[in-house]
């Protein structure tokens, strides 16, 4: 991927993002205004893979904008270091794990398969180079 493809790329994530944002919407206003409750609630560990401050506060911004789902927390164990002042990029430290709570779950690997996708199209949209390998 190259950088002359990177508006491209926003573009098509923010319409993918907008398209789960009316879908996970639908699926939680249906289950507000009919009898009974659907949900099937659960918390969820997710490994990710953003490398810098930027990336892990708008996949957790992404995931608690998302209806249904909230970031509960990061693992305080596992951080990406800062860059220094020479401006080399950060390096990981371990792998993030971010909390996530979600309200149509079904199971912990469905959770952290839908979470994966929504991270690699938003690693691939943000990135210049493209997502990660």
């Amino acid at each position: 991927m190259s950088w002359l493809t990177w508006p491209f790329r926003c573009i098509a994530f923010f319409l993918w993002f907008s398209k789960e944002m009316v879908t996970s919407s639908a699926a939680v206003l249906k289950d507000n205004l009919t009898p009974g409750q659907n949900s099937t609630p659960g918390i969820t560990a997710f490994d990710s893979q953003c490398r810098n401050d930027y990336e892990i506060t708008l996949l957790a911004a992404l995931i608690t904008l998302t209806p249904g789902t909230l970031t509960l927390g990061l693992n305080a164990d596992s951080k990406v270091s800062q860059a220094d002042v020479a401006g080399s990029s950060p390096a990981k430290t371990g792998p993030l794990t971010i909390y996530v709570h979600s309200l149509y779950s079904g199971s912990a690997d469905a959770t952290r398969e839908e979470l994966r996708d929504m991270e690699t199209r938003m690693l691939r949209g943000i990135r210049r180079e493209g997502a990660p390998s």
